[in-house]
């Protein structure tokens, strides 16, 4: 309760408060900029955070991921162009809302759904972070050398791309995380001569150039003109929406679920939930031709989980120091730069600042409420911004952070590089979370499997000898054999004999 009742001092500190509210803000702008993310907000904000306290600095970014994720439901509405993945799902019955003219029940479920699941999101987070870490305090390298490799599995078998490119995009984030100096022997490999990369590419860089950069070489690629909205007044918001609650009240508390549940799993994030959620929904409702047509169900199913998925994507990220999506991955760079060092012990050494973490979730999901509203009234000039005033100053922004991690230029190379890098994966077809899971989690892998070889001796059945070891290694062998076993199955069933 003492860590508690700090948490709270630190908290509630005019500082924190006018972060959260600039951070909320930020985010709502950006995440009903079309193709703008939150992913790529919170790489924006990293050099901003460098110079912040830890709480300030945790509190902003929390805020700006979901503020953002719900301001990505504004342009999806009024445009059908969703302004970020988690609102691609819903953006059909959303936008068919609107031409209806029931843009404000849509919008208005958007909002109050969301805040609904990233509050649940947070007490889960809340209760079994504390819980997890007092198990995790009982693993060993041969623990987290699985749970690292059933992190990198689930971020290619829950990508929505291709499985094939996106172990292609896993493996190049694996390459990337073997540039420097060798584990053990302390071997330079990869670095070409160069001494800017004896340390390994750093990943802050890395994370600018590929969702930030990316975006303005696509926008500068496409010439895209500039997004206009037609002249609209949004009403009352609120009107309808606790009527559609009690008819949907089941699709409120799966939608929550799936979120907390998916959220949890690494490499998955609410981008995967919310699509996960719209199909269940889609499955169970007693009316499924409706979805697409501008049904509301799937938008409080989805809103719920993508929201909820948020928070609990941080007990991964706090617990085992593994990013539950590539949002947390870059949240992860901003903790250690903070001295926080993802892991169980953290509980311990900082409990206060643990619980801290915990009451900014509250604090952004409730600042969303009244923000998001007038982020709604005030669509139609949000969404105005020209994009080609808008780049410029995004580029501007990117080099600038890539500059201030080590006040050098080769970080700007580095940013640039994978800039171009990211934009050629997703115009192909790769997605770029698993080559982000795969620069995170690649070199814990490599460490607790050289660590682990070395206290075994050489060994391999020591791998499975702990019975929490021989459990995480027989969830990720039957993650890489289902593909196998559906494979199979079905052809089998396709040479039975009909009739």
């Amino acid at each position: 309760m003492d860590a508690l009742g700090a948490a709270f001092g630190l908290v509630l500190q005019p500082d924190v408060l006018v972060a959260v509210g600039l951070a909320a803000v930020f985010g709502l702008f950006v995440g009903a900029i079309p193709g703008l993310t939150a992913t790529m907000a919170v790489a924006l904000l990293v050099p901003v955070t460098i110079f912040m306290e830890p709480v300030p600095a945790v509190a902003v970014v929390v805020t700006v991921v979901a503020t953002a994720i719900f301001a990505g439901d504004i342009p999806g509405a009024l445009l059908r162009i969703p302004g970020t993945p988690a609102s691609a799902a819903y953006t059909d019955d959303a936008f068919a809302m609107s031409r209806s003219g029931e843009a404000e029940l849509a919008l208005g479920v958007s909002l109050v759904y969301s805040v609904l699941g990233g509050l649940v999101g947070a007490v889960v987070l809340t209760a079994a972070a504390p819980l997890l870490a007092e198990f995790a305090l009982q693993f060993s390298s041969f623990e987290y050398f699985w749970l690292a490799s059933l992190g990198l599995t689930c971020a290619v078998f829950m990508s929505a791309q291709s499985r094939v490119k996106a172990i292609g995009s896993l493996l190049l984030g694996l390459l990337v995380s073997t540039v420097g100096l060798d584990v053990v022997s302390g071997q330079a490999r990869f670095t070409f001569g160069t001494t800017e990369l004896l340390g390994g590419v750093h990943f802050i860089p890395v994370l600018i150039g590929m969702f930030a950069v990316s975006e303005v070489i696509r926008h500068m690629a496409a010439s895209t003109s500039d997004l206009r909205v037609p002249a609209r007044r949004i009403g009352n918001i609120f009107a309808g929406v606790a009527a559609v609650g009690r008819r949907h009240w089941r699709s409120v508390v799966r939608g929550n679920a799936l979120g907390v549940g998916i959220g949890i799993l690494p490499g998955a994030g609410g981008d995967i939930a919310a699509w996960i959620a719209y199909a269940v929904s889609k499955r169970c409702s007693r009316q499924p031709e409706r979805y697409g047509t501008g049904h509301v169900e799937g938008i409080v199913e989805s809103a719920s989980a993508n929201n909820s998925a948020l928070a609990s994507a941080w007990i991964p990220t706090l617990v085992f120091g593994i990013p539950g999506d590539s949002t947390t991955a870059i949240i992860i760079g901003v903790l250690y730069m903070q001295g926080l060092n993802p892991g169980p012990t953290v509980f311990l050494e900082r409990p206060e600042l643990v619980y801290a973490v915990f009451l900014t979730f509250f604090l952004a999901n409730l600042v969303m409420l009244p923000l998001g509203l007038a982020a709604i009234k005030s669509a139609t000039l949000l969404l105005r911004v020209p994009r080609d005033l808008l780049m410029p100053i995004i580029l501007g922004c990117c080099i600038v952070g890539a500059f201030a991690i080590n006040n050098a230029a080769f970080g700007i190379v580095v940013m640039l590089v994978f800039g171009l890098v990211g934009f050629l994966m997703e115009e192909n077809g790769f997605p770029l979370t698993p080559a982000i899971l795969g620069m995170v989690l690649g070199r814990m892998v490599e460490e607790q499997f050289m660590i682990s070889m070395i206290k075994a001796e050489g060994n391999v059945l020591a791998f499975v000898d702990r019975p929490i070891a021989a459990l995480l290694a027989a969830l990720a062998v039957t993650v890489w054999a289902w593909p196998a076993v559906k494979t199979l199955r079905s052809r089998v069933a396709g040479l039975r004999p009909v009739g």
